[in-house]
């Protein structure tokens, strides 16, 4: 299906930017891509009510795609906790799942408040850089299942890979800042995978969805997307591994706050 050429021109250079980010932060492009798609698509004239959902949504669905070629990346390093992304797993995928539910029942000004709270805690955890205990740990068994339902549930509902959680939370734990960078970049794939299957679901069957949408799934901007993204996350990943500790916790930060604030100024006006 056809749609505005700057539309789709802005879509792709949205892709290649956020796959830089999935490879260097981790953050599957989320949370530089749910701002920018409520941008894009208000300008198109989305149905209000559509908006914000639409952008959580197709950002999960993106992050099928950023995650394996960013993933991949930094699997050639050694970087990847595989262990770790196997305890927490099930329980990415059933807070994914229940996300996506959550997310439909919420009007669109709370969960663009939502995201903009959420983001800019992490912001603030990175920023200040408060060192852990030298013996705390990750945890184990029931731990690990809780500690994923967590993750999911909250990507889910904002439309990131994981990253604006499972990064601080495995640095909390002693886990060094790149690897927990290149697990987070694995987690990514059951969250997008369960989150867009519940969006589909979530979204199935409404009225006066913009064309191209599967439930709130834009299908034409997960293409392009994705498109620019799976070529950009390797350079990401390269990048991460060339910055010392201090500037990737730094730069991830400063992330951050940008886009909460403009997320609240949404959900403030809307």
């Amino acid at each position: 299906m056809s749609i505005d050429l700057l539309f789709a021109v802005e879509l792709l250079a949205l892709g290649c930017v956020t796959g830089v980010l999935a490879g260097l932060l981790g953050i599957g492009g989320g949370m530089l891509l749910v701002p920018a798609l409520t941008f894009l698509f208000t300008q198109q004239g989305f149905p209000h009510e559509f908006i914000v959902k639409m952008a959580v949504a197709t950002s999960l669905g993106t992050i099928l795609f950023t995650s394996l070629s960013s993933v991949r990346a930094h699997h050639k390093r050694g970087a990847v906790l595989w262990g770790v992304v196997k305890l927490l797993a099930p329980g990415v995928v059933v807070g994914s799942l229940v996300g996506a539910q959550i997310a439909k029942l919420l009007p669109s000004a709370l969960l663009a408040m939502i995201f903009a709270v959420f983001v800019a805690y992490s912001a603030v955890q990175m920023f200040i850089g408060k060192k852990p205990k030298p013996s705390r740990e990750l945890p184990q068994g029931a731990g690990m299942f809780g500690a994923g339902t967590v993750i999911g549930t909250l990507s889910s509902i904002v439309g990131a890979g994981g990253g604006f959680i499972s990064v601080p939370f495995m640095a909390w734990c002693n886990v060094p800042i790149h690897a927990a960078v290149a697990t987070s970049a694995a987690l990514g794939f059951p969250i997008a995978l369960a989150g867009t299957v519940g969006y589909i679901y979530a979204g199935w069957g409404l009225h006066n969805v913009p064309a191209g949408a599967f439930g709130y799934l834009h299908m034409p901007a997960l293409v392009l997307i994705a498109v620019g993204s799976v070529f950009f996350a390797p350079i990401g990943a390269r990048l991460a591994h060339s910055m010392d500790v201090k500037q990737l916790k730094r730069a991830f930060a400063m992330l951050l706050f940008v886009l909460a604030a403009y997320m609240a100024s949404k959900g403030l006006i809307t």
